[in-house]
C-alpha cells in the first residue's frame, strides 16, 4: 500500500464485518462438532423443548457448559429458545439437519472434516512451501469419517432416484444382475445404497487407504450386505475385473492422473459398460464460478486443503481441483479415449456426467 492510496472505511467496516460472521461459522461449525459427538442433538430431537439442566442430566454433561453450548446455538440461530420458559428446542428442521443421519438435509456428521483443515495447518504450509502435496492418508483421522457423513446423505437420496435413471439403460442392467465397480469408496456408502436398491447386482469397492476399505467392510457386514458387495485394496489404475457400471464419487479430480484412470477404468468396461463421474458443482469460467457459484468459496477452500493436495502427491500431480467444471472433466474423458461423454444431471451441489468407450 502506498501513502496515497485510499482507505473506505465504509469497506474496511462491511469487510471485517464478512470477516467476523466467517469466524462465527468457524466457531459455530466446533460448537456443531462437540454437540454431535456427545449426542446433544439427538437428546433433543427426542425431548422437544427442554431446559439446560435436564438436558445435562439426561446426556451425563456438565450443566454450565451445557447451558453456554445452548446458549450459543440459540444466538446462532440453530436452535429456538423460550426465554419466559427458559427452554431450548430443536426444531423439525433441525432434527433433520443435526440429529437424524438418515435424512436427506444431514450436515452435522460432515462438520467434522472442518476439524482437519485446522488439524492439518503445518503440514499445509509445508505443502506450500514445498511441492504441494499431502497425500490422502497423511490427514488428520477425522477427515476420513466425516467425508463418508458428508456424502452418505446425498447417496442415499439420489443416487438411486436421480443419478442412475439418468444414464442410458444403467438401471435396467443393475436390476437384472450386473457388475458395479466404485472407484474410490471410501467407507462405501454408495457401495451399499446400490446394493440395498439392486439386490441381483455384484457391487465391488476399491480404495488404496486401507483403513477406509476395513471400515467399509465392517459396515457392509453390520447392513447385512456382505454377500452382496465387497472390497478391495487397490490404486485406481490397478483394479481388475469387467464391470457394466464403473464409478466416481467425488474422487476422480483428487487423483494424480486422472487421465490414465479413466483410461484404465475403459479397459475395464464390459461391452456397452458405462462411467458413472459425479463430481463437484462447478461453472466453467473461473470468474463466473467465483461471481454466480455460492457453493464456490466452500469448494476452493476445501479444494486448497484437501483435493489438490491429494492430487499432487500422486504420480501425475495433475491438480485438477474441485471445480474444474464440465470442460475439464470432458478433456480428461476425450483424452482417455472415450467416444462419448455427457452431462446427464446437474443439481445444486452435484455434476453427473455419463461415459462409455
Amino acid at each position: 500500500m502506498t501513502k496515497a492510496t485510499a482507505i473506505d472505511i465504509e469497506k474496511v467496516e462491511a469487510l471485517a464485518g464478512h470477516m467476523v460472521g466467517l469466524m462465527t461459522g468457524a466457531a459455530v461449525c466446533a460448537a456443531v462438532m462437540l454437540g454431535d459427538e456427545l449426542g446433544l442433538y439427538r437428546t433433543m430431537a427426542d425431548t422437544g423443548a427442554i431446559g439446560a439442566d435436564d438436558l445435562a442430566r439426561r446426556t451425563s454433561c456438565h450443566p454450565r457448559l451445557i447451558r453456554e453450548w445452548l446458549d450459543g446455538q440459540a444466538a446462532s440461530g440453530l436452535i429456538a429458545f423460550d426465554a419466559a420458559a427458559d427452554t431450548y428446542e430443536l426444531t423439525p428442521e433441525g432434527v433433520m439437519i443435526f440429529a437424524d443421519e438418515d435424512s436427506p438435509a444431514f450436515l452435522a456428521g460432515g462438520v467434522g472434516t472442518m476439524a482437519t483443515l485446522y488439524l492439518d495447518m503445518a503440514k499445509m504450509v509445508q505443502a506450500f512451501r514445498g511441492d504441494g502435496g499431502i497425500a490422502w492418508g497423511d490427514h488428520a483421522p477425522a477427515l476420513y469419517s466425516g467425508v463418508a457423513r458428508f456424502f452418505r446423505p446425498g447417496y442415499r437420496t439420489h443416487l438411486i432416484n436421480a443419478w442412475i435413471p439418468a444414464l442410458d439403460g444403467v438401471a435396467d442392467k443393475l436390476a437384472a444382475g450386473g457388475r458395479v465397480a466404485d472407484v474410490g469408496c471410501g467407507f462405501g456408502h454408495s457401495c451399499t445404497v446400490m446394493a440395498e436398491a439392486y439386490p441381483n447386482a455384484r457391487i465391488v469397492g476399491f480404495d488404496f487407504h486401507a483403513p477406509s476399505v476395513q471400515e467399509a467392510r465392517r459396515l457392509a457386514a453390520a447392513a447385512g450386505l456382505g454377500d452382496r458387495v465387497g472390497f478391495e485394496v487397490s490404486s485406481s489404475t490397478s483394479f481388475d475385473g469387467s464391470f457394466d457400471l464403473i464409478c466416481f464419487f467425488d474422487c476422480l479430480h483428487d487423483m494424480g492422473d486422472p487421465v490414465a484412470i479413466a483410461r484404465h477404468a475403459r479397459t475395464r468396461l464390459a461391452p456397452g459398460g458405462t462411467v458413472l463421474l459425479v463430481e463437484p458443482f462447478a461453472l466453467d469460467s473461473r470468474a463466473d464460478n467465483i461471481g454466480n457459484n455460492p457453493a464456490a468459496g466452500l469448494f476452493y477452500t476445501a479444494s486448497t486443503f484437501l483435493c489438490t493436495p491429494s492430487s499432487l502427491a500422486q504420480p501425475g500431480a495433475r491438480g485438477m481441483g474441485a471445480q474444474s467444471g464440465e470442460s475439464g472433466m470432458r478433456a480428461v474423458f476425450e483424452e482417455a479415449g472415450y467416444s462419448h461423454f455427457r452431462r446427464a444431471h446437474t443439481s445444486p451441489f452435484n455434476i453427473v456426467y455419463e461415459a462409455r468407450a
